[in-house]
């Protein structure tokens, strides 16, 4: 291809991505540079708005409690945007009605907090419940162990299980274990998290399956099989069954450790015992020989998959970057297309791989056999 054919196609790629299908019964569709400008444009006031229309749904005592999801979509989308003030504004509001005496309501406060990585404000409002006339339990002191988490503020959580129990007369209990076990797998501190098995037992409690998948997760993602099997060993001296997450550790601990036939081998086991593999499953094996290079067995598990399940997204997202760089390119239009109609993913990085590959025409074939809503969000320069 020319030169100068390959700026006409492009030029006409990107008129394509301008030009919505609905554009004929409505001439004034913005183009993808107007929609990015106008965007950017009083952002700040618009969340002011969705704060002061959130507000005003708080008057009624069934938006309070019954439309949680509002409450939590609400704070996700300010946290994205790290209106973090407008979060603490909405939430504080919620003190001037009767439910926040109600611990239900204020653990409902404190998690949105936590979601939001806002411990200091969920340990604020903890603090703050005897004077709501709110009573603390074991259940108030796990949401903020879990504020703490979601924060990853991990060695924070374990101090406030060493500290505040006994200083507020609050017995934990295995949740409270568990959050902080969480914890110190996440920040790769496995003996302090094997230390709380004990301390829990020490407690008369018993590790339950969340207890267990909690450390085989974080032995198994660091690659550390043998500690893995040495807990799986023990879990079932326990009597605790097996689930599908258990599976799916040591399968992804496998693919980490670039063990993928003793996966697939484990894989074919799992199913021999009753064990139903669920997509993460499959995603493991498929994960396993993308980075192994193995296009046929990539296809293979692909197709076993789909036999199954619907690929999730992040499914598409390690097929297509895989198939990218086998140049496998009308195989991953198909799955780009197929993933872009079910909005799971936008085709911007396909489409920047193929015009930069000077694959022009197949560029433009891909848009107009494919074009959807999602596919108007792509920008050409």
């Amino acid at each position: 291809m020319s030169k100068a054919t390959e700026v006409t196609s492009i030029r006409r790629l990107a008129g394509l991505f301008n030009t919505s299908r609905s554009s004929a019964t409505n001439p004034a569709v913005p183009t993808a540079a107007a929609i990015t400008s106008s965007k950017s444009i009083d952002e700040v006031p618009k969340f002011q708005n969705l704060v002061h229309r959130f507000k005003k749904s708080s008057k009624s005592s069934k938006f309070r409690n019954y439309n949680r999801t509002a409450y939590f979509n609400t704070v996700l989308r300010l946290a994205s945007a790290k209106q973090f003030s407008l979060i603490d504004d909405i939430l504080q509001h919620q003190k001037k009605y009767e439910e926040i005496s109600q611990e239900g309501f204020v653990i409902r406060l404190m998690t949105l907090y936590g979601k939001a990585g806002m411990y200091e404000q969920a340990h604020k409002l903890f603090d703050e419940m005897p004077e709501l006339k709110c009573q603390r339990t074991v259940n108030s002191f796990n949401a903020l162990l879990a504020a703490y988490l979601h924060s990853k503020k991990f060695i924070n959580a374990g101090e406030l299980l060493e500290q505040l129990p006994e200083k507020l007369g609050i017995e934990p209990d295995l949740i409270s274990y568990n959050t902080v076990i969480k914890a110190y797998c996440e920040m790769g501190s496995m003996d302090s998290a094997l230390s709380m098995v004990d301390t829990l037992e020490k407690k008369g409690l018993e590790p339950d399956i969340i207890t267990f998948n909690t450390l085989l997760d974080g032995f198994f993602s660091r690659g550390r099989i043998v500690d893995g099997d040495e807990i799986w060993g023990l879990m079932e001296k326990k009597n605790v069954v097996p689930d599908i997450r258990t599976y799916n550790s040591k399968l992804r601990g496998l693919v980490h450790g670039n063990k993928v036939l003793e996966a697939v081998e484990f894989f074919e086991e799992m199913k021999n015992k009753g064990i139903e593999p669920d997509i993460h499953s499959y995603n493991a094996l498929i994960t396993g020989y993308c980075d192994e290079g193995n296009l046929e067995q990539v296809k293979h598990w692909y197709g076993e998959l789909k036999k199954s399940y619907k690929p999730d997204r992040a499914t598409y997202c390690k097929v297509l970057s895989f198939l990218r760089k086998k140049n496998e390119f009308e195989m991953a239009s198909e799955i780009c297309k197929e993933a872009m109609d079910r909005r799971l993913i936008s085709g911007v990085t396909w489409m920047d791989k193929l015009v930069s590959e000077s694959r022009i025409e197949e560029a433009i074939q891909f848009v107009e056999s494919g074009l959807s809503r999602s596919a108007l969000k792509l920008r050409f320069p």
